[in-house]
């Protein structure tokens, strides 16, 4: 199903600059729409990788802890 849809003329000049020569502004949108989803991606996956990176660093720290902890007499007050 085809559709019309109304958009102020500043976007169209926007859309405008974004075309190639022959290119429709439904190939425009569509691009720009797979563009935002691949950075989404892009994004998690950057994100994931941060977390298991400062997890890691955690995980030394920890351990770096637990060795030094048995030499000393600890008392909570």
């Amino acid at each position: 199903m085809v559709t019309t849809i109304q958009l102020n003329e500043n976007v169209k000049k926007a859309l405008d600059r974004l075309k190639k020569s022959r290119e429709t502004y439904e190939e425009v949108i569509v691009k720009m729409i797979e563009q935002v989803d691949r950075q989404k991606r892009e994004h998690v996956e950057l994100m994931i990788e941060g977390y298991k990176e400062m997890a890691k660093e955690t995980m030394k720290i920890q351990k770096e802890f637990d060795a030094i902890e048995e030499d000393f007499d600890w008392e909570w007050k």
